[in-house]
């Protein structure tokens, strides 16, 4: 941009000169805020790159269309396919951050996401890990450029584990029950295998912990060892082709699809119709509800749909739970964008004032329904040093053919998980030489 500024100053003196007007390229180029994003739409995991993706693209559409962008900001993007792999992933990013105007990155990957760290953190950029990512980055303390939000691995696991205490009459009432986690085997699954045992102490139940290898599609050997421990209930840490696998070899193997319970990358339509019969009775923990009747997938329907602009290539998947995932992820970053620009001027943002827009990502009930999203997600309220929000969830079962909403909203426990979060993330501190920062340190932004 420096160099661009001194070219644009360089000839606009020319073109003075020689008693002409140069076009205002640079001024379009100021009126356009980026987004690179590092998709992946082939391999084992296409089906929840295709929809959250499509739902992002199909949300900053919207906006430009309707609205001409954020305050007359025009949104951008471009797409790095990363087949859900980490090479390709830190290969997109180094490629596609020398984009001019760049908001924030969000690559839908724990393992990219882990290894982009320390790269947004030098280069002052957020880092949009929605529902899930490292848990200790929700400490904005320590993590001032990673933003987890909605839903951190941690109040995942606390959410579900409430669930299945309340379908037991209470939280006390899971003790001597047995709950097995299956795992997918990557840094995404194993994340929470401390925090189940955490809560299997509190709790006084047993947990046992088996993990399925990337990508999923052979799990006989782990039911069967299901089968012979009887536990009460399984909790599904699946992605991708695992999760419909495990339904169907679940079936199989003769345990009860109602004693099954989905996390969040375990709760979509692409998990559940492949499976057949074998899903009908199935639950899965969700951020945000699936169905095309909220208002904003409405707009989405007329304004680009039914001009043939939309971004997924099957209008049946319309309203489904990653679409709508994206969707919502897109009215985060555009908003964390427009509560930037009431301080810093209806402008392109850098990188650094956007993480301020998200530090103060304030979204009640009120605001989510003038959005046209009520019911599609609860509220956010991401503060400087808690990047997560409120963490509510709840929870949806499989009837056959769609997805019913089947609890209220759930909050974490946070007396227990905060404490934990921050140790964890003072020891990354530590082991880094990061200094922690203080409220006084979040209105330092850079340019």
């Amino acid at each position: 941009m420096t160099l661009f500024r001194s070219f644009r100053s360089t000839a606009l003196a020319a073109s003075l000169a020689l008693g002409f007007t140069l076009p205002n390229v640079a001024s379009a180029l100021a009126d356009e805020q980026h987004f690179p994003l590092q998709s992946y739409r082939v391999g084992p995991y296409a089906a929840g790159g295709t929809g959250f993706f499509g739902g992002f693209i199909d949300y900053l559409n919207l906006i430009n269309t309707r609205d001409g962008g954020v305050n007359g900001v025009k949104l951008t993007w471009s797409e790095g396919e990363t087949q859900y792999e980490v090479e390709r992933g830190v290969e997109a990013y180094e490629r596609l951050k020398s984009n001019p105007g760049v908001a924030a990155w969000n690559p839908l990957s724990v393992g990219i996401a882990y290894a982009m760290i320390d790269r947004i953190t030098q280069d002052k950029t957020p880092l949009i890990t929605i529902n899930h990512g490292r848990t200790d980055s929700t400490d904005g303390r320590v993590f001032p450029y990673v933003f987890p939000l909605l839903l951190n691995p941690y109040s995942e696991t606390s959410g579900i584990v409430n669930y299945i205490g309340s379908k037991e009459g209470g939280l006390e009432s899971l003790k001597g029950k047995k709950i097995v986690v299956l795992y997918h085997g990557s840094p995404y699954g194993k994340e929470t295998i401390p925090i189940y045992e955490l809560l299997a102490k509190k709790y006084g139940f047993e947990v046992q912990q088996i993990e399925v290898p990337h990508p999923g599609n052979e799990q006989q050997a782990q039911w069967l060892t299901i089968r012979r421990a009887k536990p009460d209930y399984v909790v599904l840490r699946g992605w991708g082709v695992m999760n419909p696998v495990a339904l169907k070899t679940a079936a199989k193997t003769g345990f009860p699809v109602d004693r099954i319970i989905g996390n969040v990358w375990s709760n979509s339509e692409e998990d559940v119709i492949p499976a057949g019969d074998a899903a009908k009775g199935y639950t899965a923990i969700t951020t945000q509800a699936s169905g095309a009747e909220y208002p904003v997938v409405k707009e989405i329907v007329k304004t680009l749909y039914d001009q043939g602009k939309g971004n997924l290539d099957d209008k049946k998947r319309i309203g489904s739970v990653y679409h709508n995932l994206g969707i919502v992820n897109g009215i985060l970053n555009v908003e964390a964008i427009r509560i930037a620009q009431q301080k810093f001027g209806k402008r392109t943002l850098t990188g650094d004032e956007v993480r301020w827009g998200f530090e103060h990502l304030q979204l009640d009930q009120a605001r989510v329904e003038a959005l046209g999203a009520k019911d599609l997600f609860h509220s956010i309220h991401v503060t400087w040093d808690n990047h997560e929000g409120n963490g509510y969830v709840t929870f949806q079962q499989w009837d056959g053919a769609k997805w019913k909403v089947v609890s209220d909203w759930i909050a974490p426990d946070w007396a227990l998980l905060r404490p934990i979060i921050e140790k964890s993330s003072e020891a990354y501190a530590k082991e880094k030489g990061i200094k922690i920062r203080t409220a006084a340190d979040v209105d330092t932004v850079t340019n």
